[in-house]
């Protein structure tokens, strides 16, 4: 292990688990996922062994059978994953937001019904807020939930699920309209159990297929259609309607947690990859390493991932003691997505032509930094929440 992105004041079991996963990836994802990710193939056998791992019950609590770590040991673990490949970080990534918003937000039949299976990967699972017409802007959603006798209706149209396809129990975001002024007060959110695969995978639902992307390949980013779903009220997050808005800003939050330390685990794999190129490469007698346009290069690409690292790090700390982390998550999210194109960039340049080839794990990592610019919101996005949510705080 380098001297980057290492981390202050981790207890005895967090090195563990952070030891035990790099070990992991060393071994059975590194090898494989380059191969894996231009067959577009999903990585079944990594999965499996993340099972083994309880990396799927990471921050569900020990009395449903997770391993009950905080927010910064699974931000850790998945820069360690993605450091390997981003895909696979992908694939417990919503499932591990709907695990916390069932954990923060559930009844406690709820959480006693899907928690323990989610620990062990039983129930695997996803979210979903994006529409065919929109992203970002989340109050113009259309998918409607109608009440009636037997409890409500859905039909609409969802947009880039992630383990779309593969996922059993999806926490969709609709419209409930039941009386509220707010339209963010009009929204709900159901857990609708489903199937895995494609096709009809529950009464009134459907999973089209698997979108082409250019990157993030491997895993499933689906559609999800819905028309006339009968869905009991048992099966609404937290058992009353109107906080589907707040509980899927909750989730986003740590979901953005999430691809930051995404993009720290590619920034600094890109970073590996270019100093190890530098010093094999020679040009005019001696390494590329030693001329002074590279030597810059280099340094100001580890300086950008320890940069993005410790946004990261702070954000989940911040999560972790029960504040808020909407400002350090935006602000982490946007500096980590920037970096990690920009260090990817710089690894490519130093790899020259060979930067192109499909041979080389850096061409895979081009396309993967790009989606991280998108995940969880754009930076444009991140900088108009931080914005503000300062003007409140510096008031005049």
């Amino acid at each position: 292990m380098g001297r980057l992105v290492r981390t202050e004041g981790l207890t005895e079991i967090q090195e563990e688990i952070l030891k035990t996963v790099r070990q992991f990836v060393e071994k059975e994802i590194i090898p494989v996922a380059t191969e894996l990710e231009h067959k577009d193939e999903y990585p079944t056998d990594i999965v499996e062994g993340l099972k083994e791992l309880g990396i799927f019950g990471i921050m569900i609590p020990e009395e449903y059978g997770g391993l009950g770590e905080s927010l910064l040991t699974y931000a850790l673990v998945v820069e360690e994953i993605a450091r390997g490949w981003m895909s696979v970080s992908g694939v417990i990534n919503t499932h591990f937001i709907l695990a916390y918003m069932l954990n923060r937000h559930g009844t406690d039949e709820q959480k006693q019904k899907y928690l323990p299976r989610m620990a062990t990967g039983e129930v695997r699972g996803a979210f979903s807020m994006s529409e065919p017409a929109l992203g970002s802007d989340v109050a113009a959603i259309k998918t409607k939930a109608t009440k009636n006798d037997d409890g409500y209706e859905i039909t609409g149209q969802k947009m880039w699920l992630t383990n779309g396809g593969s996922s059993n129990l999806v926490a969709v975001l609709c419209k409930t309209d039941e009386g509220e002024e707010s339209v963010y007060k009009n929204m709900t959110t159901f857990l609708i159990e489903k199937e895995p695969g494609f096709g009809e995978t529950a009464q009134g639902v459907t999973i089209p297929g698997k979108i082409e992307k250019m990157g993030y390949k491997g895993i499933d980013t689906t559609e999800m259609i819905l028309e006339k779903h009968q869905i009991s009220a048992d099966q609404v997050l937290g058992g009353k309607p109107g906080q589907g808005f707040y509980q899927m800003m909750d989730g986003v939050e740590v979901g953005r947690v999430n691809v930051g330390a995404r993009a720290v685990g590619i920034a600094n794999r890109a970073f590996e990859l270019g100093i190890a190129y530098a010093q094999q490469r020679e040009t005019f007698g001696k390494p590329i390493a030693q001329h002074q346009a590279i030597l810059f290069r280099l340094a100001e690409m580890a300086t950008k991932v320890e940069a993005a690292h410790a946004m990261v790090v702070r954000a989940a700390r911040t999560k972790d003691s029960g504040e808020r982390n909407d400002v350090e998550a935006g602000m982490a999210k946007m500096l980590a997505s920037e970096y990690c194109n920009e260090v990817v960039q710089d690894s490519f340049r130093i790899h020259g032509g060979y930067g192109y080839s499909k041979e080389y794990e850096i061409e895979r990592l081009y396309r993967e930094a790009a989606f991280m610019l998108i995940g969880e919101g754009t930076s444009d996005i991140q900088k108009m929440i931080i914005g503000r949510s300062l003007l409140k705080d510096y008031k005049l």
